[in-house]
C-alpha cells in the first residue's frame, strides 16, 4: 500500500495545476452532477408506471403521505400514477411519461456536454503549464545536468511523456469527476431501496479491488519500463541524425540499424505487455460485474418470494445496479490510466526536481559594467563534488585580468582550460576558492547581469533554425539591422550573407548546418560584437576558420577588442603572441605563465606546444 502511495504521488502533483482552472472545476462539476440526477430521474419514473400499467400491484387503499423512504416514496407515486392513469387513459399517461422520460434524457446529454465543454480547457491548460515548467527548468539547469544524460531521452520526456500524462491522466479527469458523482449518487440509491442487497454486493467488492491493485501495480511497472526505452529509441534517433556524415563513412548503417531495431523491439515488447494489462481490466470488471449482479438477483427473488421485497422494487434496484456498473468500470478504468501515466509523470519531476545547483542568493548584487578586474582566487573545481573521492579537474588556480587586458590560456587537451573559463559566467560553480569581479564575488552577483557583461565565443558555435539576422542579433530586444551588418562586417561575415539566396533574411536550417564551419563560427563572432559585452571570452573562436579568414577576423577582434577585458583559449601561435599574459595549464593546474618571449626562453611546456602546435 506505501508503495502504492508513493507510486501515485506524481500524479497527485499533476492535479496540483488545477488550482489554475477554479472556475472551469466548478462549471463541470455542476454540470456531472446535474447529468447524474437527470439520467437517475430519466428512469427511476418508469417502474411504478409499467407496475400499474400491466397490474403488477395494486395502488394503496388511500392516497399516502409523502416520506423519504422506498416504502413511503413508491407508494407515493403508485397513487398518483393510478389517479393519473384513471382519469386521463393508459395512452395519454404513457405519453407524458415518455416526453418527461425524452426531456429528462436531453437535459442530461446537454449536461454532459457542458461537463466535456469545461474540462477540455483544463485539460489542454494543465499540459500547457507543465510544458512551461519543463522548458523553464531546462534552461536554468546547469550545463552539466545535460552532461548526464542523454538529449534523446530529454526530448522523449518533453514530447512522449507529456502525450502519456496528457492521455493517461488528464483525460481521466472527466472520469475521475463525473463518474465517482455517478456510482455514489447511485449507490445511495441503492441503499435506499435495499439495503440488504447493497450488503451482499458490498462484500463481493475486496476481491474486485485486490484483482484491480494487482494488475494496476505490473501496468505502473511496464509503462516505467516502457519508457525509459523509448528515450533509448529517440536517442539513437538523434545521435543517427547528428552523426549521419561519420555513420555513412563507417559503413555502419546496417550496425544501426540493428541496434535502433534492437531497441524498437524492447519498446515494442514491453508495450504489449502494458495494452494486455491494461485490456484485462474490462473483461474482468464485466465478468466479476455479472457474477454479483446473478447473486444479487438470485438474493432479491428471495425476498419477493419471502413477501419481504415487492417486485418493483427489484426491478427498479436490478435498473439502477446496471446503470452503476459503466461508472464502476470507467473509475477503474481511469485508476489504470494513472498507473499507467504515473510513470511518465515520475520522468517529468525527475526535470522539474532536479537540484538547480547554480543558485542566485537572495538580495543578489545587480553589477552594470565591468570596471577593475576579474581575479581568481586558489579556484578548486570537481564534477562531482558531492561525493568523498571527488576528482579536481581545477586544482587551486589563481589569476588576475585587468580590464582592458587580454589573457591567453593555452595547454594540453584535457587541461581543463574551457572548465575555467566557463565558471566565471557561472555555467559551473566552483567548489574551493572565489571569483571576483569588480571586487565582487560572483556568488553574491545577480546571475542575469553578470552574463550581460560577458559575451562567449567557443569552439562548438550554436545557432538555431531561423535567419542570419535573428541569429545574430539573438538575445537582442529590438533588433538594429545598420548594427547586426556592422557586427556581420566587423566578424568577415557580411561578404557571403550577401551571397546567401535571401541575404540576412536567409534561414540556415537546424544548426546551421546548411552552412561552412567558418561560415557558421563567423555568425557566432559577429553575435558576439553585436553583443557589445565589456568581457569577451574566446574558447578555440577561430578554429574553424580558414587562413585568410583568420587573418581578416583577427583584425577586426583587436580593433572591436580594444579596451575590453579578454580571455582568449587558443592553440594558433596568432591568436596568443600578443596577448597581455599567456598562463599555461596541464592537468588543472598553472605550470607556467608569461608572455610570449619569456614563456619561450623557459622552454618549458609552452615551447613544446609550439613547436608542435597541439593545444586544444
Amino acid at each position: 500500500m506505501l508503495e502504492q502511495h508513493y507510486a501515485m504521488k506524481d500524479v497527485f502533483r499533476i492535479f496540483k495545476y488545477l488550482r489554475f482552472f477554479p472556475k472551469e472545476i466548478a462549471l463541470n462539476i455542476f454540470f456531472n452532477i446535474c447529468y447524474v440526477f437527470f439520467a437517475l430521474f430519466s428512469f427511476g419514473m418508469i417502474v411504478p408506471f409499467v407496475e400499474l400499467l400491466f397490474g403488477v400491484t395494486n395502488p394503496p387503499a388511500s392516497e399516502p403521505s409523502f416520506e423519504l423512504s422506498q416504502k413511503g416514496l413508491t407508494e407515493w407515486l403508485t397513487w398518483n400514477l393510478y389517479q393519473f392513469k384513471t382519469t386521463y387513459g393508459v395512452m395519454r399517461c404513457l405519453v407524458v411519461v415518455s416526453v418527461g422520460y425524452v426531456g429528462c434524457s436531453l437535459f442530461s446529454n446537454v449536461c454532459r456536454y457542458m461537463g466535456m465543454y469545461f474540462l477540455t480547457p483544463i485539460r489542454n491548460g494543465v499540459i500547457q503549464r507543465l510544458r512551461n515548467d519543463i522548458y523553464q527548468r531546462i534552461t536554468i539547469l546547469p550545463v552539466s545536468f545535460f552532461h548526464k544524460r542523454r538529449r534523446g531521452d530529454l526530448l522523449s520526456r518533453m514530447s512522449n511523456d507529456l502525450a502519456d500524462v496528457e492521455w493517461s491522466i488528464v483525460s481521466s479527469l472527466q472520469m475521475l469527476v463525473k463518474d465517482p458523482i455517478n456510482v455514489l449518487v447511485f449507490a445511495v440509491t441503492l441503499l435506499f431501496i435495499s439495503p440488504q442487497m447493497v450488503l451482499l454486493a458490498a462484500v463481493l467488492l475486496p476481491l474486485t479491488v485486490w484483482l484491480i491493485g494487482k494488475i494496476g501495480k505490473s501496468l505502473k511497472r511496464n509503462s516505467n519500463e516502457g519508457q525509459i526505452r523509448l528515450g533509448e529509441l529517440f536517442s539513437i534517433l538523434e545521435e543517427s541524425a547528428g552523426g549521419m556524415r561519420v555513420i555513412k563513412s563507417f559503413n555502419k548503417e546496417d550496425e544501426m540499424r540493428r541496434r535502433f531495431a534492437r531497441s524498437n523491439a524492447e519498446y515494442t515488447g514491453r508495450m504489449v505487455k502494458v495494452v494486455r494489462r491494461r485490456e484485462l481490466g474490462s473483461p474482468l470488471i464485466e465478468m466479476l460485474a455479472t457474477v454479483v449482479l446473478a447473486i444479487v438477483l438470485i438474493f432479491g427473488s428471495s425476498l419477493v418470494i419471502g413477501g419481504t421485497l415487492r417486485v418493483s422494487v427489484l426491478i427498479f434496484f436490478i435498473i439502477v445496479f446496471a446503470r452503476i456498473l459503466p461508472p464502476i468500470k470507467s473509475v477503474i478504468t481511469a485508476y489504470y490510466n494513472l498507473q499507467k501515466g504515473s510513470a511518465a509523470a515520475a520522468r517529468i519531476f525527475e526535470i522539474l526536481d532536479a537540484d538547480e545547483n547554480i543558485v542566485e542568493k537572495e538580495n543578489a548584487v545587480e553589477i552594470n559594467g565591468f570596471h577593475d578586474k576579474i581575479e581568481y582566487r586558489n579556484v578548486s573545481f570537481s564534477y562531482h563534488s558531492e561525493t568523498e573521492d571527488k576528482v579536481y579537474v581545477i586544482k587551486d588556480v589563481s589569476f588576475e585580468v585587468p580590464k582592458g587586458k587580454s589573457i591567453a590560456i593555452v595547454g594540453p587537451s584535457g587541461a581543463g582550460k574551457t572548465t575555467l573559463v566557463d565558471l566565471l559566467p557561472r555555467f559551473y560553480d566552483f567548489v574551493e576558492g572565489d571569483i571576483l569581479i569588480d571586487g565582487y564575488s560572483i556568488k553574491d552577483l545577480n546571475i542575469n547581469s553578470l552574463r550581460r557583461i560577458t559575451s562567449i565565443v567557443s569552439q562548438n558555435c550554436i545557432l538555431f533554425n531561423d535567419s542570419v539576422m535573428h541569429n545574430i542579433a539573438f538575445g537582442q530586444a529590438d533588433i538594429d539591422s545598420d548594427r547586426v551588418m556592422e557586427a556581420a562586417r566587423i566578424a568577415n561575415a557580411d561578404e557571403f550573407i550577401q551571397q546567401l539566396p535571401q541575404g540576412y533574411d536567409t534561414y540556415i536550417g537546424d544548426r546551421g548546418m546548411t552552412l561552412s564551419g567558418g561560415q557558421r563560427q563567423r555568425l557566432s563572432i559577429a553575435r558576439a560584437v553585436l553583443k557589445n559585452a565589456p568581457i569577451l571570452i574566446l574558447d578555440e573562436a577561430t578554429s574553424a576558420l580558414d587562413i585568410e579568414s583568420e587573418h581578416l577576423v583577427q583584425e577586426a577582434l583587436a580593433h572591436a577588442m580594444q579596451n575590453r577585458t579578454s580571455i582568449i583559449i587558443a592553440h594558433r601561435l596568432s591568436t596568443i603572441r600578443h596577448a597581455d599574459e599567456i598562463i599555461v595549464m596541464d592537468k588543472g593546474e598553472i605550470v607556467e605563465r608569461g608572455n610570449h618571449e619569456s614563456l619561450l626562453a623557459l622552454g618549458g611546456l609552452y615551447k613544446k606546444l609550439i613547436e608542435m602546435q597541439s593545444f586544444q
